[in-house]
């Protein structure tokens, strides 16, 4: 494999590193050129290039020329891969936490009903002295 290689990358890659997620943000509010991008960060310009590079392989960020500057732009489209494996595991987890407070509301009961009896019968041993 050579250098040259464009390699395809998924969202779960491109959006795994924070600084991504926040150059993704960045140009989710309006296009920007890479050297406005830069500015936002204390790394190096070539590292910015690079993060917006897996960003671009990932479908995230399409780069366009105008003139000598590239301009990037957010396609937020594939992140709905993201949304809807998500979803997958909300659904689950709102399923696993119903049940759960379901188990807590019955324990909480029964703990209720013998405390009631606990006390009728401490009460009803009270007045027999």
């Amino acid at each position: 494999m050579t250098g040259t290689t464009n390699m395809r990358r998924d969202v779960y890659q491109a959006i795994a590193d924070p600084t991504r997620r926040r150059i993704l943000h960045l140009v989710s509010q309006k296009p920007m050129n890479l050297n406005t991008v830069a500015a936002n960060f204390k790394i190096s310009r070539p590292a910015i290039s690079k993060h917006v590079r897996i960003l671009k392989e990932s479908g995230l960020v399409n780069v366009k020329k105008s003139g000598r500057e590239r301009y990037c732009e957010a396609r937020l489209q594939k992140l709905n891969e993201v949304s809807e494996w998500v979803e997958q595991y909300r659904k689950f987890w709102t399923i696993k936490l119903d049940a759960l407070e379901e188990y807590l509301k019955k324990i909480q009961t029964l703990k209720q009903v013998q405390g009631d009896k606990a006390e009728r019968k401490k009460k009803k041993h009270g007045n027999k002295k």
